[in-house]
Formats: C-alpha cells, structure tokens, sequence
C-alpha cells in the first residue's frame, strides 16, 4: 500500500473503505462528477516504487502458485464475502466517483461477488485433457500452469468490477495481480484494495498477491512493457488497446483486449415493444451511455418505425436526470467535462453530415447540475452511411436507423468496426435463429429479446474486430490465465519415437 496516498475524502460513511497513506506532491485529484467536489486524491507511483511492487508480486506468486487451487479458492471466497458486508458502501462510491445511479452502482459490486462464487467452484474445476498416445506403454495429457503476475488496467464506467473478473480468475489460476484502475476514478481502486489487503493479512498471505498501482498512460506502459508480467488485461478505446497489444505482444507477452464497441438492436415487426422497451432504453441511457455495451443504434423495421420513434419520445419524456444518489433518478453525469466535450462534438457531426434529432441534445443548467457534467440523452434519426454512425461515443447518443428485411438488417449491424453486444426483438423463431447463425451477428454478443446491456458473469464477455477479441469473466474464459502443457510419459521398458522413426546404435 505503500505507493499509494489518498489526503482527503469527503463522502461520510464512505470514509470507512479507504485509507491514508503517506502524501505525495506529485498527486491525482478526484473530483465526482454528481457535484464537481473534490474527493480526494491518490498519490502517482514512482518507477522505483513500480520495480519494487511488481518484484513483490513476483515472490508471491512463487508462493502462491504452489498453494493447491481448492485452498486459492477459499481465499476468493472470502473475498466475496467481504464484497458483500461492503456492498452499501462500495456501491455508493462507485456512484459517486464515476456517475451512474446507486442502483448500477449496486450492481457492480454485485458482479464482483458473482464472479468470486464463479471462480470458488473453478477452483475444483481447472481441467486438463488425457489424449491416447500413438506408442504402446505411454500415457499422454494436458495440463494448465499458472502464468505469473497479471496486470489488469481497467476502465473508469466499470472502476472495480472489471478488476474482480480478471483478479478472481486468476488467482484461482494461481497468478498474483498487479491492478492499475483508471486515474478518472482511483479512488474505487483504493476501497478494493483496502478490502482485498485486510483479507490478505488475516489470511496470513504474501502482500504481493494483490498491488495497486496509480498513475496515467506512464503507469500503464510499464505494466505493457515489463517482461516479468506475462499477461495484461486491458480495458478501455480500440486507440489504447491498439497500443497495448502491440507493446505487450512486442515483448511475447499475451493480452486480454475488451475495447469499444457500436452495439446495434435490431427491432423487428413482430416485436413485443412493451416487453422489451425497458431493456432498449436502459441499453441507451443506462450509466449515460458510458458502457461499452450501451446501445448506440437501433435498427428498425419500416412498417413500425413511426411507432417506435412514439414509444421512445414517450420513454425519454419520462426520464429523471440528476445526483446518482438519488434513486428516483434514471440518469446520472457523464464522467467529466472530457466527456461532455465530446457528447457535444458528435451532435455537431450529426447535424453536419444531415442527421436530424427525434430528441435533441442538450447541455443541463441548473442548481443540480453544477458539476457541468449533466446532459440530455439524445435520439439522432441517420444513415448508415453518415461517418459519426460508426464511430464509439461514450455518451447517451442513440442514432435510429430503418431497414427492409433482415439481411439488410444484419448487413447495417455488422457495418462497423466493432463487434461487441448485440440484440435482435423478435418473436419470429426463424429471425432469432437467423440473427445467431454463422451469417448473423459478427458480434462476441448476440441476445434474443434482451437488451445489448447487462452481461451476466457466467458467459464469457468479449468482442471481435475492434472491440479486440479477449474474453474475460465467465465460461472458459480462465485458460487464458494459464499456460499449456502436454505431458507424455513412458512406462515402456524399450524405447520408442513416435512416427515410427528409427534410430538405433
């Protein structure tokens, strides 16, 4: 905990999941963006202080990887544990520092706690293969090793649940974790980190199982650079992730790359809209469009597309913006004014290259709104073709889009680079099983009746094109942590090569 420094913290209760450490002149500030006050901040790790950490975590996974999985998993679940005596807390934080409502907030710490049930079970589950070897009298098979220390820089929408996806897994794995969360929202980053040290020290652990690590780009560029951590798991833009992997992959190392993604709902005729409208706007305005999974595009059958522009009006009308806090609000604040520049640049591009606005954007003014960062969730009526459609936003931005049949559908949701989440709304059995066919979505995603958002921890999460291709969380996401090893033994008493080589003297 060393290179770490938070000087002030200003949220109540909250105090009681962070710690001050020594100060630190060269400092992150964190302001929330619910009212623009100052939290705290965090003192930058130093390169020396960086060599120092990442040898710690190094030594404790000489230690750890030895300790059998089952006895990994009994500290992951404690863990959990620990999440949910915390979850109040670590929810309202989150909401606090980054924005979205108490409730997503909640939510977030509630993924942290499944994906430590996940890995628990995992632990006894870390399988191998045995193959039948061509040369009698020998036995052949597979096993998994760990990897080392795994580095994880995570994103500000997400400030700690992607940590738990990648650190639960692996530690199960049997690698330690050296964690940079991002510099908008370090603050999070200490609270879990608080949790995950105390666990550690009662647990009579090595401190090197779990670093933390704060900084901006430079912090992150040692972790992708350093050849004594094997794999990082980056989560953020296709711009950083394409400088990620190659520097990491540069050195040999492997990465994990979950980056941008366009995320399309495909409404069809015959779709319930009242049964999945929640879904389609809590997709596009749910933590302000700040989710890589957000819905940036619906793609609308002609014969309804009048009637679902009533239904949206009707929904965006009924929309509460304000303080995260609040729980009878449905939107909350962009992370920064960054942000809101670039909400702001989009609908400049929108109106420019011809596009019109069902609901028009909107900068909020206000005594609610004095942090800058509140602004309308906007709906954009565009072509395909318009050059802003294919572009990532992270703001709430919903462009709407017409189409004939559904190959022309499905033509218009695949006509971007990324390939994140996806979704049809149908109750036409044959379009469903179009939409998830080889010549259906291209997206690592595809859901029937579901919206693009609200990924549960048991299906591996991930995209393709560039959105990067990782997976991360559930299903057999866990290989990646580990390294492959085919074994053969022989019990023979003569020798033999395979291929039926001879090779005699």
């Amino acid at each position: 905990m060393s290179a770490l420094g938070l000087k002030s913290f200003e949220a109540g209760s909250l105090s009681s999941l962070l710690v001050t450490a020594q100060t630190s002149t060269n400092s992150i500030v964190s302001h929330s963006p619910v009212n623009g006050q100052k939290i705290g901040e965090v003192s930058i790790t130093s390169r020396e202080e960086f060599d120092q950490l990442v040898d710690e975590a190094h030594q404790a996974f000489i230690i750890w990887r030895k300790i059998p999985a089952p006895k990994r998993g009994e500290f992951v679940r404690l863990l959990g544990n620990k999440l949910r005596e915390n979850k109040e807390s670590l929810g309202a934080l989150v909401s606090y520092e980054m924005g979205k409502s108490y409730q997503e907030g909640l939510g977030e710490v509630q993924e942290m706690i499944d994906i430590c049930d996940f890995a628990v079970g995992l632990s006894r589950q870390l399988y191998g293969l045995t193959m039948h070897s061509e040369r009698p009298d020998h036995r052949m098979y597979e096993q998994w090793h760990p990897l080392g220390v795994v580095g994880v820089i995570s994103a500000f929408n997400f400030p700690v649940a992607v940590w738990s996806w990648n650190a639960a897994l692996a530690w199960v794995c049997g690698n330690t974790v050296i964690w940079k969360p991002s510099e908008k929202t370090p603050l999070c980053g200490i609270a879990v980190q608080k949790m995950t040290a105390e666990l550690i020290r009662e647990q009579n652990l090595p401190s090197g199982l779990s670093i933390l690590v704060n900084g901006s780009v430079d912090v992150g560029q040692w972790i992708c650079k350093d050849h004594r951590i094997p794999l990082v798991s980056a989560t953020g833009s296709t711009r950083m992730g394409k400088s990620v992997g190659m520097t990491v992959a540069e050195r040999f190392g492997k990465s994990i790359l979950e980056l941008g993604g366009n995320n399309a709902v495909i409404i069809s005729a015959s779709a319930n809209l009242k049964q999945v409208l929640p879904a389609i706007v809590f997709g596009a305005v749910g933590t302000a469009g700040q989710r890589c999974t957000s819905t940036r595009r619906l793609i609308i059958h002609e014969a309804i597309y009048n009637q679902v522009c009533d239904v949206l009006k009707q929904a965006y009308s009924q929309l509460r913006i304000g303080n995260p806090l609040d729980e009878s609000n449905h939107v909350g604040p962009l992370i920064d004014q960054d942000a809101v520049r670039l909400y702001l640049e989009s609908v400049q591009k929108i109106k420019e290259e011809g596009g019109s606005f069902l609901i028009e954007a909107a900068v909020l003014d206000g005594p609610e709104y004095t942090s800058g960062c509140y602004v309308q969730p906007c709906i954009a009526e565009v072509q395909q073709d318009m050059p802003v459609v294919s572009h990532e936003t992270f703001a709430p931005i919903l462009y709407l889009l017409k189409y004939k049949d559904l190959d022309e559908a499905i033509r218009i949701q695949n006509n971007v680079p990324q390939g994140l989440s996806s979704a049809i709304m149908t109750e036409n059995l044959k379009e469903a099983e179009k939409f998830l066919s080889a010549d259906g979505s291209d997206c690592g995603i595809a859901n029937v009746n579901i919206g693009t958002s609200g990924a549960e921890i048991g299906g591996a999460f991930g995209g393709e094109k560039e959105t990067g291709g990782g997976r991360e969380s559930g299903s057999d996401a866990w290989k990646a942590y580990m390294r492959r090893q085919t074994n053969t033994i022989s019990y023979s008493d003569k020798p033999s090569l395979a291929q039926g080589i001879k090779f005699e003297f």
